[in-house]
Protein backbone atom coordinates (compact mmCIF):
# COMPACT_ATOMS: atom_id res chain seq x y z
CA UNK A 1 0.00 0.00 0.00
CA UNK A 2 1.50 3.34 -0.97
CA UNK A 3 0.99 6.59 0.88
CA UNK A 4 1.80 8.74 -2.12
CA UNK A 5 0.16 11.88 -0.75
CA UNK A 6 1.80 11.79 2.63
CA UNK A 7 4.78 13.98 1.76
CA UNK A 8 3.01 16.19 -0.74
CA UNK A 9 2.57 19.74 0.35
CA UNK A 10 -1.04 20.64 0.98
CA UNK A 11 -2.40 23.14 -1.53
CA UNK A 12 -2.74 26.28 0.59
CA UNK A 13 -5.99 28.18 -0.16
CA UNK A 14 -4.42 31.57 0.66
CA UNK A 15 -1.58 30.90 -1.75
CA UNK A 16 -4.16 29.77 -4.31
CA UNK A 17 -5.92 33.16 -4.16
CA UNK A 18 -2.61 35.02 -4.58
CA UNK A 19 -1.80 32.80 -7.58
CA UNK A 20 -5.14 33.60 -9.27
CA UNK A 21 -4.58 37.32 -8.70
CA UNK A 22 -1.29 36.97 -10.59
CA UNK A 23 -2.63 34.94 -13.49
CA UNK A 24 -1.67 31.43 -12.31
CA UNK A 25 -3.80 28.38 -11.58
CA UNK A 26 -2.99 24.82 -10.43
CA UNK A 27 -3.67 21.45 -12.04
CA UNK A 28 -2.58 18.04 -10.87
CA UNK A 29 -0.59 16.17 -13.51
CA UNK A 30 -3.08 13.29 -13.04
CA UNK A 31 -5.53 12.02 -10.41
CA UNK A 32 -2.71 11.25 -7.92
CA UNK A 33 -0.05 13.47 -9.42
CA UNK A 34 1.77 16.49 -8.04
CA UNK A 35 0.34 20.00 -8.45
CA UNK A 36 1.69 22.02 -11.36
CA UNK A 37 1.13 25.75 -11.91
CA UNK A 38 0.09 27.32 -15.22
CA UNK A 39 -0.15 30.79 -16.72
CA UNK A 40 -0.88 30.06 -20.39
CA UNK A 41 0.10 32.33 -23.26
CA UNK A 42 -2.27 32.74 -25.05
CA UNK A 43 -5.05 32.60 -22.43
CA UNK A 44 -8.68 31.76 -23.24
CA UNK A 45 -11.58 33.89 -22.01
CA UNK A 46 -15.28 34.11 -22.86
CA UNK A 47 -16.18 37.77 -23.44
CA UNK A 48 -19.30 38.36 -21.34
CA UNK A 49 -21.14 39.80 -24.34
CA UNK A 50 -19.79 37.11 -26.67
CA UNK A 51 -21.36 33.86 -25.45
CA UNK A 52 -22.68 31.85 -28.42
CA UNK A 53 -26.10 30.41 -27.63
CA UNK A 54 -27.15 27.95 -30.33
CA UNK A 55 -30.74 27.64 -31.49
CA UNK A 56 -31.18 24.28 -29.78
CA UNK A 57 -29.75 25.64 -26.53
CA UNK A 58 -32.12 28.58 -26.76
CA UNK A 59 -35.02 26.11 -27.07
CA UNK A 60 -33.78 24.21 -24.00
CA UNK A 61 -33.58 27.47 -22.03
CA UNK A 62 -37.10 28.44 -23.12
CA UNK A 63 -38.51 25.08 -22.04
CA UNK A 64 -36.97 25.42 -18.56
CA UNK A 65 -35.75 21.83 -18.67
CA UNK A 66 -33.39 22.48 -15.75
CA UNK A 67 -33.61 24.27 -12.44
CA UNK A 68 -30.42 26.24 -11.91
CA UNK A 69 -29.09 26.60 -8.37
CA UNK A 70 -26.01 28.31 -6.97
CA UNK A 71 -23.71 26.76 -4.35
CA UNK A 72 -26.08 24.06 -3.09
CA UNK A 73 -23.86 21.08 -4.00
CA UNK A 74 -20.34 22.41 -4.51
CA UNK A 75 -18.43 19.25 -3.61
CA UNK A 76 -20.76 17.09 -5.72
CA UNK A 77 -20.06 19.36 -8.71
CA UNK A 78 -16.27 19.28 -8.35
CA UNK A 79 -16.35 15.48 -7.85
CA UNK A 80 -18.54 15.07 -10.93
CA UNK A 81 -16.03 17.18 -12.91
CA UNK A 82 -13.26 14.87 -11.65
CA UNK A 83 -15.23 11.74 -12.52
CA UNK A 84 -13.61 10.91 -15.86
CA UNK A 85 -10.82 8.57 -16.90
CA UNK A 86 -8.20 11.32 -17.25
CA UNK A 87 -8.50 14.17 -14.78
CA UNK A 88 -6.33 16.92 -13.31
CA UNK A 89 -8.71 17.30 -10.36
CA UNK A 90 -6.96 15.38 -7.58
CA UNK A 91 -8.16 14.94 -3.96
CA UNK A 92 -5.73 17.74 -3.05
CA UNK A 93 -7.42 20.06 -5.55
CA UNK A 94 -10.89 19.03 -4.31
CA UNK A 95 -9.92 19.76 -0.68
CA UNK A 96 -8.41 23.18 -1.48
CA UNK A 97 -11.34 24.37 -3.61
CA UNK A 98 -13.91 23.08 -1.13
CA UNK A 99 -12.06 25.14 1.50
CA UNK A 100 -12.22 28.17 -0.85
CA UNK A 101 -15.95 27.47 -1.25
CA UNK A 102 -16.47 27.57 2.53
CA UNK A 103 -14.57 30.88 2.58
CA UNK A 104 -16.88 32.33 -0.07
CA UNK A 105 -14.45 32.40 -3.03
CA UNK A 106 -15.31 29.23 -4.97
CA UNK A 107 -18.79 28.75 -6.36
CA UNK A 108 -20.86 26.17 -8.21
CA UNK A 109 -23.61 26.79 -10.75
CA UNK A 110 -25.76 23.66 -10.91
CA UNK A 111 -28.36 22.28 -13.31
CA UNK A 112 -30.96 20.10 -11.61
CA UNK A 113 -33.64 17.93 -13.22
CA UNK A 114 -36.23 16.06 -11.13
CA UNK A 115 -34.16 16.87 -8.03
CA UNK A 116 -31.09 15.19 -9.56
CA UNK A 117 -27.84 17.08 -10.17
CA UNK A 118 -27.34 16.59 -13.92
CA UNK A 119 -24.74 19.19 -14.84
CA UNK A 120 -22.88 22.27 -13.76
CA UNK A 121 -19.62 24.10 -13.38
CA UNK A 122 -17.46 25.57 -10.67
CA UNK A 123 -14.94 28.36 -10.43
CA UNK A 124 -13.36 31.04 -8.30
CA UNK A 125 -14.58 34.65 -7.99
CA UNK A 126 -12.23 37.45 -6.88
CA UNK A 127 -13.28 41.06 -7.39
CA UNK A 128 -14.89 41.30 -10.83
CA UNK A 129 -13.05 38.24 -12.20
CA UNK A 130 -14.49 34.72 -12.41
CA UNK A 131 -12.07 31.88 -13.11
CA UNK A 132 -14.02 29.01 -14.65
CA UNK A 133 -12.43 25.72 -13.64
CA UNK A 134 -14.39 22.81 -15.04
CA UNK A 135 -17.87 21.70 -16.12
CA UNK A 136 -19.72 18.40 -16.45
CA UNK A 137 -23.05 17.16 -17.77
CA UNK A 138 -25.16 14.03 -17.45
CA UNK A 139 -27.96 15.38 -19.66
CA UNK A 140 -27.66 17.24 -22.97
CA UNK A 141 -27.16 20.98 -22.53
CA UNK A 142 -27.05 20.78 -18.71
CA UNK A 143 -23.57 22.33 -18.43
CA UNK A 144 -24.33 24.88 -21.17
CA UNK A 145 -27.45 26.06 -19.35
CA UNK A 146 -25.31 26.53 -16.22
CA UNK A 147 -22.83 28.55 -18.30
CA UNK A 148 -25.59 30.80 -19.68
CA UNK A 149 -26.76 31.45 -16.11
CA UNK A 150 -23.19 32.11 -15.02
CA UNK A 151 -22.67 34.73 -17.74
CA UNK A 152 -26.00 36.41 -16.95
CA UNK A 153 -25.08 36.57 -13.25
CA UNK A 154 -21.60 37.95 -13.97
CA UNK A 155 -23.04 40.68 -16.20
CA UNK A 156 -25.74 41.54 -13.66
CA UNK A 157 -23.23 41.82 -10.83
CA UNK A 158 -20.70 43.96 -12.72
CA UNK A 159 -18.00 41.36 -13.40
CA UNK A 160 -15.74 42.10 -16.38
CA UNK A 161 -13.73 38.88 -16.83
CA UNK A 162 -14.65 35.23 -17.38
CA UNK A 163 -11.40 33.29 -17.58
CA UNK A 164 -11.52 29.83 -19.17
CA UNK A 165 -7.76 29.12 -19.04
CA UNK A 166 -6.93 26.90 -22.05
CA UNK A 167 -8.78 26.98 -25.37
CA UNK A 168 -10.71 23.84 -26.39
CA UNK A 169 -12.96 23.24 -29.40
CA UNK A 170 -15.91 23.03 -27.00
CA UNK A 171 -15.11 26.48 -25.56
CA UNK A 172 -14.46 27.97 -29.00
CA UNK A 173 -17.94 26.87 -30.07
CA UNK A 174 -19.32 28.71 -27.04
CA UNK A 175 -17.59 31.95 -28.06
CA UNK A 176 -14.24 31.75 -26.23
CA UNK A 177 -11.37 33.78 -27.67
CA UNK A 178 -7.63 33.74 -27.01
CA UNK A 179 -5.62 36.71 -25.76
CA UNK A 180 -1.87 37.21 -25.35
CA UNK A 181 -0.99 36.75 -21.67
CA UNK A 182 -0.06 40.45 -21.38
CA UNK A 183 -3.52 41.55 -22.52
CA UNK A 184 -5.14 38.98 -20.23
CA UNK A 185 -3.19 40.27 -17.21
CA UNK A 186 -4.26 43.82 -18.01
CA UNK A 187 -7.93 42.73 -17.99
CA UNK A 188 -7.33 40.69 -14.85
CA UNK A 189 -5.72 43.48 -12.81
CA UNK A 190 -8.54 45.83 -13.80
CA UNK A 191 -11.20 43.24 -12.89
CA UNK A 192 -9.61 42.65 -9.48
CA UNK A 193 -10.23 46.29 -8.50
CA UNK A 194 -14.01 45.93 -8.98
CA UNK A 195 -15.93 45.85 -5.73
CA UNK A 196 -18.65 43.23 -6.27
CA UNK A 197 -19.51 39.74 -5.10
CA UNK A 198 -20.74 36.61 -6.83
CA UNK A 199 -23.57 36.10 -4.33
CA UNK A 200 -25.40 38.67 -2.25
CA UNK A 201 -26.04 38.61 1.49
CA UNK A 202 -29.44 36.90 1.25
CA UNK A 203 -28.10 34.12 -0.95
CA UNK A 204 -25.20 33.53 1.46
CA UNK A 205 -27.64 33.37 4.37
CA UNK A 206 -29.77 30.79 2.52
CA UNK A 207 -26.70 28.63 1.84
CA UNK A 208 -25.41 28.78 5.42
CA UNK A 209 -28.50 28.82 7.61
Amino acid sequence: MTHHNEHQQKLDPDFLLVAYCNGYFPMASHRHGPIEWYSPDPRAIIPLDGLHVSRSLRRTLKRNVFTVRINTAFESVIRACAGRAETWISEEIIAAYTDLHHRGFAHSVESWHDEQLVGGLYGVAIGGAFFGESMFYRMTDASKVALVHLVERLKRRGFTLLDTQFMTEHLRALGAIELPRRSYLRLLFKALTINTSFVDQQESARQNP
